[in-house]
């Protein structure tokens, strides 16, 4: 089940979506998901979370001023990828740092396949 933690997010990832005019057609084309996919996660309807949950999310937040520290926090992928990474210094920091806003120049990941994470 969703937690309510994320519950709460998905409820604030629609608001943001009205506010904007965010249509879950746009949502699924810009992440490679399918509409009816973008429409199950953005309802709460799934099962447990999934890597899509997090990228509906995350992409519907950008329009709310960015990502927050806590879902930088609560997404293990990157955390984990941080540790494994990072030396602790702060020279260190600002080079990752300048590495992970360079990506942003790409855009959004083109070509990834979503459907074995459907169980959103």
């Amino acid at each position: 089940m969703i937690k309510s933690d994320l519950k709460a997010r998905l409820e604030r990832a629609r608001h943001i979506c009205k506010l904007h005019g965010i249509t879950q057609t746009q949502i699924a084309a810009d992440l490679v998901a399918s509409q009816s996919q973008v429409s199950r996660i953005l309802k709460g309807q799934g099962q447990k979370t999934s890597r899509l949950v997090e990228e509906v999310c995350l992409y519907v937040e950008k329009y709310e001023g960015g990502v927050t520290a806590d879902s930088v926090r609560s997404n293990d992928d990157l955390v984990n990828a941080l540790t494994v990474t990072w030396d602790g210094s702060a020279t260190h920091a600002r080079a990752l740092s300048a590495v992970i806003r360079s990506l942003s120049a790409l855009g959004p990941l083109q070509g990834k396949t979503h459907a074995k994470e459907e169980g959103a």
